[in-house]
């Protein structure tokens, strides 16, 4: 069936890239670690803080959390609550996975769409950060392509469910 060929087809580009994005976020934290130790030495120890580490924190974690989405929608790691939906049929199941991946897909269609409309908002204001002057548009613009990144699992989930639900 074309369905689940064409889900088959955008789990093979989303499931790389999604380790990659996950891999890039994963250094992302591993730097945001040192910062903050290295902040918090200098800071007790030195009395000599880091000037600006707020604001490269507040800038790591927006890339952390936005290259983690799509890795986690690959290995279906978000939070299902099942109570009621594994005692049904599983046609029916399959029925409201397709709605429910429907619903999820366009939600962070519109979601990806306003981030990169955000990010021309934010390039166009000049808006700089407070301490360091880093503008935030190229963030806002990593958390876009994190946002589209599960915008495109988001869509090869909808077609895997409604291949299932068209099967069954």
């Amino acid at each position: 069936m074309w369905l689940s060929k064409a889900a088959d087809l955008l789990y093979k580009v989303v499931r790389p890239a999604s380790g990659a994005l996950h891999s890039v976020g994963i250094s992302v934290l591993g730097l945001m670690m040192l910062l903050t130790a290295a902040d918090v030495t200098l800071r007790y120890v030195f009395d000599r803080p880091i000037i600006g580490s707020f604001d490269v924190s507040e800038y790591m974690m927006a890339v952390l959390v936005a290259f983690g989405l799509a890795y986690c929608a690959v290995m279906k790691g978000h939070v299902r609550v099942e109570l009621v939906v594994s005692r049904l049929p599983q046609r029916t199941q399959a029925i409201l996975d397709s709605i429910t991946g429907f619903v999820g897909f366009v939600l962070f269609f519109v979601i990806t769409w306003q981030c990169f409309a955000y990010v021309k908002i934010l390039y166009d204001s000049k808006v700089t950060s407070s301490v360091l002057h880093i503008p935030p548009y190229p963030f806002a613009a990593l958390v876009g392509l994190g946002s589209a990144w599960l915008t495109l699992v988001l869509l090869a989930d909808f077609f895997d469910f409604l291949s299932k639900a068209v099967k069954k």
